[in-house]
């Protein structure tokens, strides 16, 4: 019993540490985040009070206030922190590999299965709505990428239907920030162990990530493809 004190109590300071941390990473992006949460909090508790007086009983609806209130500002502390972070990773080179890494329940992901010099790469994610190519780079550069990659798993998945993401925020593209929405609502069209059999097929392909060191998430500006190193294939 002692230990799971002693294992909760050391947690604590760590979650507490953690969102110091995020808020005043969110700060930098977002300085107006303080006085944001500070009238969502004040606001919320005022409306409650207004009820609580009005029909006698200020007390309860006071702490009921309260709570709601830490509750909503906690939600919108973590939408803005989220913008925030998403911000600050946008034009990034593997920005959308970092996005994609999150997105386990029901997809797998593998990312740079294709790259070039310029740092234009695909990650490739498999899920029920199939497999879903997501490029981010030039958008002239990225469509050999792309056309390279889908020529390449034709030869053993014809019959998983493929979908094309440009991360970027021009014209066709899809921003970092919808990317992930956007891969939730493409139409689900395989079955569990029809993924199951998508994956065990693509991984005989291989990816550049199994040959190559590359860091996870988005890749320090100015990294270079090394002379000699793998290229799309």
């Amino acid at each position: 019993m002692a230990r799971k004190d002693n294992a909760a109590d050391a947690a604590n300071p760590g979650r507490l540490k953690q969102i110091a941390l995020t808020y005043k990473m969110t700060r930098k992006a977002d300085s107006k985040i303080g006085l944001v949460l500070a009238a969502v909090g004040i606001g919320t508790l005022g409306v409650f009070l207004a009820i609580g007086f009005l029909i006698g009983h200020p007390v309860y609806l006071g702490i009921l206030g309260f709570l709601l209130a830490f509750l909503t500002m906690a939600i919108v502390f973590g939408r803005r922190a989220e913008r925030a972070a998403f911000g600050q990773m946008e034009g990034q080179p593997g920005a959308a590999a970092a996005v994609l890494d999150n997105m386990k329940r029901g997809w797998t992901t593998t990312p740079a299965v294709a790259m070039n010099r310029q740092q234009d790469v695909v990650h490739r994610a498999v899920g029920k709505a199939g497999i879903v190519l997501v490029a981010e780079g030039n958008p002239n550069r990225v469509k050999g990428l792309l056309a390279a990659e889908k020529k390449r798993m034709a030869r053993i998945v014809a019959d998983v239907p493929v979908h094309d993401i440009l991360v970027g925020t021009g014209e066709g593209q899809v921003e970092l920030k919808k990317l992930r929405t956007t891969m939730l609502k493409l139409p689900r069209v395989l079955s569990g162990p029809q993924v199951t059999a998508t994956n065990d097929r693509l991984r005989a392909l291989g990816d550049l990530m199994s040959n190559m060191p590359l860091p996870k998430g988005p890749m320090p500006k100015g990294m270079r493809m090394p002379r000699g190193g793998p290229k799309t294939r």
